[in-house]
C-alpha cells in the first residue's frame, strides 16, 4: 500500500490555531480535487498532527477526536476515504504533566508515520508527507518518503538541512496530486525501462 501522509492544519484544512470545534474545520483550497486524483492513483491517506495544545491545556482529547470525526466527514463528502488519524499530544514544555515530555511522535519526529506504516503495511518509499512547514518534511524524509512542502506562507523558520528538503513544493493540494502524478508517472517509466 501507498499513502499519502497528510499534515492537517494549513495542508488538509484552513489553519485555525488550536481549534476544538468541528463545524468551523474546512478543507483547504485544492484539497478535494487533488485528494480525488491522488485517490485515482491508488493513494490511502492518513493524516499526521501535531495537537500540542493538549500538552498545554488548550485542548483535550475528545476534542482532537471530534475534529477526526469531522474530517472523516469532508472527505467522505467528496468521495473519499481517511484510513487513519495520528495525532501527537506531547510538548516538553506542556503544563499538562502527562503530555509534558519529549517523544519519538512530535513532528520533524517520524513515529507518527513509522506506526501508521507497521499498522497498515504501507510502503513508505513509494508513500509522500505533504505538510506546510519543514517540520513535516524532515518527518516525512525520516520515515523514507517523499516529501511535497505546500508553500502557503505558513513556513517562517526556513532552518534548512539534509533532511529539510522537499522533493517537491506547490501552492496547494490540487497542484501537489499534479506533481506526484508526474513523479509517478516518470518513476513508472524508469521502471519499465530497467
Amino acid at each position: 500500500m501507498k499513502a499519502i501522509f497528510l499534515d492537517k492544519d494549513g495542508t488538509l484544512v484552513d489553519d485555525v490555531s488550536c481549534n476544538a470545534e468541528p463545524r468551523r474545520i474546512t478543507l483547504a483550497a485544492g484539497a478535494g480535487p487533488g485528494l480525488r486524483l491522488l485517490a485515482r492513483l491508488d493513494y490511502r491517506f492518513f493524516v499526521v498532527t501535531n495537537q500540542d495544545g493538549i500538552a498545554h491545556g488548550h485542548l483535550e482529547l475528545d476534542d482532537v477526536k471530534a475534529v477526526a470525526h469531522r474530517l472523516a466527514d469532508l472527505m467522505f463528502r467528496e468521495q473519499l476515504t481517511l484510513e487513519g488519524f495520528y495525532f501527537c499530544p506531547h510538548h516538553p514544555e506542556g503544563k499538562v504533566e502527562r503530555f509534558s515530555r519529549e517523544c519519538h511522535c512530535h513532528k520533524p519526529q517520524p513515529g507518527m508515520l513509522l506506526q501508521a506504516a507497521r499498522e497498515h503495511g504501507i510502503d513508505l518509499r513509494s508513500s509522500w508527507m505533504i505538510g506546510d512547514i519543514l517540520h513535516d518534511i524532515e518527518a516525512g524524509n525520516r520515515a523514507g518518503c517523499r516529501t511535497l512542502l505546500i508553500d502557503n506562507g505558513n513556513e517562517t523558520e526556513w532552518r534548512l538541512g539534509a533532511r529539510r528538503i522537499p522533493t517537491r513544493m506547490a501552492r496547494d493540494l490540487y497542484a501537489a496530486a499534479v506533481l506526484i502524478e508526474e513523479e509517478d508517472r516518470v518513476r513508472d517509466e524508469q521502471r519499465r525501462v530497467e
